[in-house]
């Protein structure tokens, strides 16, 4: 349990399921402050409500990562709220599988709006504010599919290995900015449910069902991350289940 000295605003973004919902159990339970963020406020309203009654800090905004302005409004709300940003989880992500021959492109911008420009409009909203604090720590949530492609898995991993490109370009130009990338393997989790061709997503959901580890897993490999010491930055971190290929 992190001390009142210890204790960090965290803004999670994707925090209504998944890593996301974990991660922000995690650390609230930890003892540090966290606002969260999605589009299914519903959800963020119930999670924050559960925690808060557990006696943590936690509040909740309607995020979509796709709009720059949603982004920094979110930001500001932490600011607002808490006084300061300490640490970005940068957790939201679509993972609609097919092979690139489908053509489904509306899907191929869907995966680069949320899974890239969605990194990069986190990054740009807290930024400014970790500079004037002369800290903060960002965690980039990429993916197994950021260090391997696989059939079906082009354009998911293309934007995977862009998060790491911007990652470490972002932590070589950083003193004062840690920068963290986390890569689950299959992990318990709604990516499976949505989009992709029939088949691919299938195959994918019947993987995970087999091999998928709790998403707690990589909740906890983030709360590793941010409670380290400032002057020690954890860059990567790959979490799959032990029987995954």
């Amino acid at each position: 349990m992190a001390t009142p000295a210890e204790s960090k605003t965290v803004l999670i973004t994707g925090a209504s399921s998944g890593i996301g919902e974990a991660t922000a159990r995690g650390l609230a339970g930890a003892g540090h402050r966290v606002l969260l963020g999605a589009r299914r406020t519903e959800r963020l309203a119930a999670l924050s409500e559960e925690l808060r009654a557990a006696g943590a800090s936690v509040a909740h905004r309607e995020l979509d990562v796709t709009s720059l302005d949603s982004v920094r409004a979110f930001a500001a709300a932490g600011v607002e709220e808490y006084g300061r940003i300490d640490v970005l989880v940068n957790n939201a992500g679509v993972m609609p599988l097919s092979p690139i021959e489908d053509l489904r492109i509306a899907e191929w911008d869907q995966m680069i709006d949320v899974n890239l420009r969605g990194v990069l409009h986190g990054i740009a909203a807290v930024l400014p504010q970790m500079r004037r604090q002369a800290g903060g720590h960002i965690v980039n949530v990429s993916s197994v599919s950021g260090h391997r492609v696989d059939p079906t898995a082009a354009v998911y991993s293309a934007t995977k290995f862009a998060v790491a490109a911007v990652s470490e370009g972002l932590r070589q130009e950083s003193r004062d900015i840690r920068v963290t990338v986390v890569s689950p393997g299959f992990t318990r989790s709604e990516l499976t449910h949505h989009g992709g061709s029939p088949e691919a997503r299938g195959a994918a959901r019947a993987a995970a069902e087999r091999l998928a580890i709790p998403a707690s897993a990589i909740a906890d490999a983030i709360a590793f991350a941010v409670d380290q010491p400032a002057n020690v930055d954890v860059n990567e971190l790959i979490v799959r289940p032990t029987a995954q290929g």
